[in-house]
């Protein structure tokens, strides 16, 4: 191979690989053990179920940021945002706090404003939110229950960004879908926190 066709080739590899990396678009998926995988195999969670997905339905462009942590707050995802966003530049960020905050008993407005923080920071760099709603057990009371299972749908009417309302619909109560601790789906519950995610989610894929 002559030096000229050398050069040819490497400009056309150089030329494949960059329209290849300009078409990849990305979900970045910010979450908590509910997302992280917790008490479950990574490749039978339903994040990974969610790549599978997008392969089977010829959207194999998007590719999966998971950057859920077990035991993760809203507070720690405000932290860490700003560098996921600039190193990933994601078009869809999957935002599934809230859920260890209102465990532990964090005051109600102070998660709201922290979600509220980690929409306009998506939106500022270009991503469209999606909001995944939880709930908390009743035995927090019902006035503080109710203000936190309100956070979500205001949130959502205030921004104006798609909403999954309860993200362990199906699940919560359903008999062998929760682990022992009661508060982390079991591996046979992740299709359904898939399926949960996904019609909100394919609205946005397709935008």
């Amino acid at each position: 191979m002559t030096c000229q066709l050398r050069m040819i080739v490497l400009v056309f590899v150089t030329l494949v690989s960059g329209l290849s990396q300009a078409s990849q678009s990305t979900v970045l998926v910010l979450g908590d053990s509910l997302s992280a995988a917790y008490g479950v195999q990574t490749e039978q969670a339903w994040v990974a179920l969610l790549k599978q997905r997008l392969n089977h339905q010829g959207l194999g462009q998007w590719q999966v940021v998971n950057a859920s942590i077990s035991g993760e707050t809203t507070d720690g995802g405000l932290r860490r945002l700003p560098a996921l966003l600039s190193q990933h530049t994601p078009d869809i960020v999957v935002i599934e706090l809230g859920g260890n905050d209102g465990l532990r008993g964090f005051p109600p407005q102070v998660i709201e404003e922290n979600l509220d923080q980690l929409i306009s920071l998506s939106v500022a760099a270009g991503a469209q939110p999606l909001l995944i709603g939880i709930q908390i057990p009743p035995n927090y009371g019902p006035r503080y229950t109710t203000q936190f299972a309100n956070i979500y749908p205001n949130l959502a009417d205030r921004h104006n960004i798609a909403l999954v309302p309860f993200f362990l619909q199906g699940i919560y109560d359903q008999e062998g879908m929760m682990q022992g601790d009661g508060i982390h789906p079991t591996t046979a519950a992740q299709g359904q926190l898939l399926d949960n995610v996904w019609p909100q989610l394919e609205v946005l894929l397709a935008q």
